[in-house]
């Protein structure tokens, strides 16, 4: 008797696993160079917009725009920490199956789409045109791995299926 193995990912659970390859590292490196130095951290590449129009049409503070700084570095950490809960979560077969990460990365993708809809409306109003490659590409990624989500539901029948494949019924078989 031939054992054969199906791993069962989906193409919402592989996108999603696509986006934390890429979204952990780089939102945490922006958000850890806020940490480490709020205003030189916040105008680099990945926050200028946000820092420009912080300083340009909020006209606010040194003491306040840190404060804005380090809220932004705490939602990109945020989204970061779901990533990283869902890729955990999709090590186990079972949750995986189970479609158990699906809430870690629908946070995390709710989060991320609200903070680069955000960044991407800032450039926009600052005129920034890489800002606003950038978080336009960000946002479009993190919308089409929603829709696939939502696209991408199990069938009755395949549940069904392998429940009954994945069931044990050693103690119920009376021949044995």
């Amino acid at each position: 008797m031939t054992v054969t193995r199906q791993v069962n990912w989906r193409l919402s659970t592989f996108s999603g696993l696509l986006l934390a390859g890429y979204f952990i590292p780089v939102w945490t490196l922006a958000a850890w160079r806020i940490v480490l130095s709020p205003i030189h951290g916040l105008f680099e590449r990945p926050n200028v917009a946000v820092a420009m129009f912080i300083s340009d049409h909020l006209q606010v503070p040194a003491l306040m725009t840190v404060r804005f700084a380090w809220l932004l570095a705490l939602g990109k950490l945020t989204v970061v920490a779901f990533f990283l809960l869902f890729a955990a979560l999709m090590v186990r077969r079972v949750v995986r199956l189970g479609r158990g990460g699906d809430e870690a990365l629908g946070i995390a993708l709710g989060l991320g789409c609200v903070i680069s809809f955000a960044s991407m409306m800032f450039a926009v109003e600052v005129n920034e045109a890489a800002a606003l490659q950038l978080h336009a590409t960000e946002l479009m990624l993190l919308l089409s791995t929603a829709i696939l989500m939502l696209v991408d539901q199990p069938s009755a029948r395949t549940s069904v299926e392998s429940e009954v494949r994945d069931a044990d019924y050693a103690l119920s078989n009376p021949s044995s």
